[in-house]
């Protein structure tokens, strides 16, 4: 009886244990299963499912972020090492943890205003998720930001919305003596500024230092020449023959030998020597850069270009923003802020005399509309194709990287851009990135805080992590051809913020296209005038009459 009572004793036991574990993994299965549900993703385990649903950047779920965090939203990826760096620099000062979020540009104010004001999830590419979020997982949801980065042309339409307010201490920050006129006209609407200057796009003068540097050196072995013989010839008695000079008998071979260097150096755009190196040519140097556009084409007349060259300048004549220097400091939308829509001049006598003399640089540099991109001209400018360009703040990157890689074979220079003739300026485009306040932010305070952080008192880190020139003042740069740029930033025009004349670039564009192929210059812009006026309910709008204007002078 004991044998049979400790059997059956020992057989429940099995029969719990067994349970046990049949419920140990029902459970677990469970548990599997519901994870993998929520997440759309498939591990090898539990814990694995977990810790990548943890881990995620950017979840479907808000809760990921934590609720007393400030959201900052940017477009541009070249910023991410400087703002992630930033925001933990930032929350070691002031215990507030900030979360960079890089998203679409694509209607940039559309994703902020709905995601502040319907508060749904946000997909961060741009599309709305609604009811469907959380079937939708594979996308990257986000809170609505409390700060954001975007271009100063979408200020004023932010500003109508309340999606940005007035920065409190701008009396003491955006002033002049911490950033450019240039910059303060960018974020000002209404007399108001809305956001702090960040960093800018703007347009100068790239060229070939090299090629520059080889003829500088030969004008100063001229100069040096004559001097000489001039030295010579001093105190000699015109009255007296000199004896004839001793001749130098030279063999075949060396002969040969000399002819064969001569041809060699000739052949070699870089030189024997590296003449951006010697003082006394730099010095020459910089006085041969070109100030006016017919400088460069007085140049492209007399210069005997290396095999290597194919043009001597070369520019995106297809996009506005590298054309907009030749009419630039005459004409005017929406004032010096940009938001006055009672302002519009751009049909005015100097206006057209410029667009005259871009009209017959075709006769000098022909380029074509239907093939010339940007890219490509840098490309060419890389691999010494060229000699002058206009180029963008992204090409000293672009170059620098070539050089690193031995893809650059020559120095380059930047300079302001020439003006159109000696009496008629320049004035190039600039576009101003800035850091806007959400307005409908409870956390506004301490976003503005950051806000002056990054675009202020860490303005100097910018350059360094990001590439992008900051807008602020007595930054310091390793590359002192910067410094072109900054001047030329300084007298840009920002581009206008008005809604009105949203299409004023495509239109503008359409001149400069039709100018370029022969069209009348006066009649290009008496088109434009009519076109951009008729959209401006607030002008006295007539068939333009063509004014004299002295903008920038």
């Amino acid at each position: 009886m004991n044998k049979r009572k400790r059997w059956f004793t020992s057989l429940l036991l099995l029969l719990v244990l067994g349970f046990m574990i049949l419920n140990s993994l029902i459970t677990q299965d469970m548990q599997y299963r519901l994870v993998r549900d929520e997440d759309g993703k498939e591990g090898n385990s539990i814990i694995n499912t977990v810790a990548d649903a943890a881990s995620s950047v950017g979840s479907s779920k808000e809760s990921a972020i934590p609720e007393d965090s400030i959201v900052l939203w940017y477009t541009d990826e070249n910023l991410k090492e400087y703002l992630e760096s930033e925001a933990l620099s930032f929350q070691g000062e002031h215990g507030v943890k900030i979360e960079p979020v890089l998203v679409s540009g694509v209607k940039l104010l559309e994703q902020i205003n709905t995601a502040s004001i319907e508060r749904p999830e946000i997909n961060i590419g741009g599309e709305k998720n609604g009811e469907k979020a959380e079937e939708k997982t594979d996308d990257k949801t986000v809170r609505a930001p409390d700060i954001y980065v975007t271009s100063h042309d979408n200020l004023l339409k932010a500003y109508y919305s309340g999606l940005a307010v007035p920065i409190n201490d701008a009396d003491v920050v955006v002033v002049p003596q911490n950033y450019p006129q240039t910059a303060i006209d960018a974020v000002t609407c209404n007399n108001k500024v809305v956001a702090y200057p960040f960093y800018y796009e703007t347009n100068f003068l790239l060229y070939n230092k090299t090629y520059m540097a080889n003829i500088a050196k030969q004008k100063v072995n001229d100069e040096s020449l004559n001097s000489e013989g001039e030295t010579e010839g001093e105190g000699e008695d015109p009255g007296v023959e000199k004896e004839d000079a001793e001749t130098i008998e030279l063999s075949e071979e060396e002969v040969s030998e000399a002819v064969e260097a001569l041809e060699a150096q000739d052949s070699d755009p870089m030189g024997n020597e590296d003449g951006t190196s010697d003082p006394a040519v730099l010095e020459k140097l910089a006085t041969m850069i070109p100030t006016t556009i017919t400088d460069i084409t007085n140049f492209a007349n007399n210069y005997d270009a290396p095999d290597t060259v194919e043009a001597v300048f070369k520019w995106d004549i297809t996009d506005v923003f590298y054309n907009y220097f030749f009419v630039g400091n005459y004409m005017s939308v929406g004032g010096e802020h940009g938001d006055d829509n009672t302002i519009l001049n751009v049909y005015n006598q100097q206006a057209v005399d410029c667009l005259s003399v871009y009209r017959d640089m075709n006769k000098y540099f022909s380029i074509d509309t239907e093939e010339v991109t940007y890219d490509e001209i840098l490309n060419d400018f890389i691999e010494g194709k060229l000699v002058f360009t206009v180029a963008t703040t992204d090409a000293i990157a672009r170059i620098e990287e070539a050089k690193a890689n031995g893809e650059f074979e020559y120095e380059y220079g930047v300079a302001v851009l020439p003006d159109v003739t000696p009496n008629l300026k320049s004035r190039g485009m600039s576009v101003t990135n800035s850091v806007a306040i959400n307005g409908y932010s409870d956390k506004a305070d301490m976003a503005m805080n950051f806000g002056h952080y990054i675009a202020y008192t860490k303005a100097d880190n910018l350059y360094k992590k990001s590439g992008k020139l900051p807008c602020r003042n007595y930054v310091s740069y390793e590359n002192k051809d910067i410094m072109s740029i900054v001047a030329e930033y300084q007298k840009s025009v920002p581009l206008p913020k008005l809604v009105e004349t949203s299409d004023y670039w495509v239109q503008l564009e359409i001149a400069f296209t039709k100018v370029w192929n022969g069209a009348d210059p006066e009649e290009a812009l008496k088109g434009l005038a009519e076109a951009i006026g008729s959209h401006i309910d607030e002008l006295d709008y007539h068939t333009p009459i063509q004014e004299s204007i002295g903008v920038g002078l």
